[in-house]
């Protein structure tokens, strides 16, 4: 067996007896598969790992246990087509840093001996851990870095289930001209973005909607990501005063953000954010006074539980772990989770060329997912193109979709402190 098989543990039956004589691995009954999942577990975004770490987890113990949920594998206890095997996840910190990032994936990979990784948050670090697994010849599942440019690097083994960030903000731009077209006014917007490969992304394809779609640019503001002051930065989005803020910023910089405006005197007309830090507790915890009225473009929406009940399943499953709701966040930590143990499942081995194969046959209707997408099916980039962005208000405490119409369960409060 190759570094990327399981190793076989028990008692339990003969090789000649096993159902799955042929592959290149097989598992029996109590075995475990390594998962190698990688976050911010310490440092300025510790709170998202945390968060993280509790939605991997659930999804880890829908996996191995036995669940009345309509998503795949939930039903059986473990992987049906690897002998019941169960899934173990095994944790590594980047603390945001992109070098530590490769480093951590190697470690994974060639001392763990995982057969696939999941990250990362930080879209700077899953460009660097994919390019690790490429090499490895691992796959690779970004869940919740959203730069539009990882998917675009002809990497044979990189997957991403959830929307990019030109997919988001298009869904951003198509709200602001439903907001026009109902008579609201919108004619100048705002840039404010870090400086690594999230922010840089982001706002280039803003800038170039903006264009396309009318829009005065009144300010773009690049700032030091993690930077100690932001008061320059704030007097000038203070003195164009756009009818809309775009920000696309971590949660450290989102606090400092709003604490900064806020010093200021500036209450902007509207904030529409790139969710990231505006999605983060940690923020809101710090000052989520400051934040009524925002709205943020995730890939979740909890009302969905209405008409998908598995939603409400789950997320009392990750609550308990968690003692909060899943958010734009940590659900697709936890969807990417059942993507990859439904392809293992699938593929019916732990070789990293077999489960590329398999999330490459990966189509899975939105109804048997807790997202509210049309499905999940990769592209030959190893983008899902079926992941339909929403929009969500925070309004009294709690965040409420907006947008679109067909999942909206409330109007807008437009403008956001008018």
């Amino acid at each position: 067996m190759n570094r990327r098989e399981v190793l076989l543990a028990g008692a339990a039956m003969s090789l000649a007896s096993s159902p799955l004589m042929g592959t290149r691995a097989f598992a029996q009954a109590g075995a475990e598969i390594p998962i190698g999942v990688i976050w911010p577990l310490s440092g300025p975004s510790a709170q998202i790992g945390v968060d993280a770490k509790h939605a991997l987890e659930t999804a880890a113990e829908i996996v191995n246990g036995s669940f009345d949920i309509d998503v795949p594998t939930a039903k059986n206890a473990g992987l049906a087509g690897l002998g019941n095997a169960r899934i173990k996840l095994i944790f590594a910190d980047h603390q945001g840093d992109p070098q530590k990032g490769r480093a951590e994936a190697e470690r994974l990979i060639t001392q763990d001996k995982v057969v696939a990784l999941v990250g990362a948050f930080h879209s700077s670090v899953s460009a660097t851990v994919s390019a690790s697994c490429e090499r490895y010849g691992i796959p690779y599942l970004a869940a919740d870095s959203s730069s539009p440019s990882l998917h675009r690097r002809n990497l044979k083994f990189f997957f991403r289930a959830a929307a990019h960030d030109e997919m988001f903000s298009g869904g951003m731009f198509d709200f602001l001209d439903a907001q026009k077209k109902a008579g609201k006014k919108i004619e100048t917007v705002g840039l404010f973005f870090e400086d690594t490969i999230f922010g840089t992304d982001s706002s280039n394809v803003q800038r170039k909607l903006a264009a396309d779609r009318g829009y005065k640019v009144v300010a773009d503001i690049k700032y030091r990501s993690n930077s100690p002051s932001l008061t320059s930065e704030v007097q000038q989005i203070k003195s164009a005063d756009p009818d809309v803020l775009l920000p696309s910023s971590y949660t450290t910089d989102s606090i400092l953000l709003m604490k900064t405006m806020d010093e200021l005197g500036y209450k902007p007309k509207n904030l529409v954010a790139q969710a990231a830090g505006f999605a983060d507790k940690a923020t809101f915890d710090a000052v989520g006074d400051k934040l009524a009225g925002l709205i943020s473009r995730a890939s979740f929406s909890i009302d969905m539980a209405a008409k998908r009940p598995s939603v409400a399943k789950v997320n009392e499953m990750f609550k308990a772990r968690a003692n909060r709701d899943l958010n734009d966040n940590t659900s697709r930590q936890l969807t990417s989770i059942l993507v990859l143990a439904d392809a293992i499942d699938r593929a019916k081995s732990t070789d990293g060329e077999k489960i590329r194969a398999a999330l490459a046959a990966t189509d899975t209707p939105g109804e048997k997912t807790i997202m509210p997408w049309k499905r999940i099916k990769f592209g030959e980039d190893g983008q899902n193109v079926d992941a339909d962005p929403v929009l969500i208000q925070y309004i009294g405490g709690k965040f409420v979709t907006v947008y679109p119409e067909n999942v909206a369960i409330a109007t807008a409060k437009w403008p956001m402190n008018g």
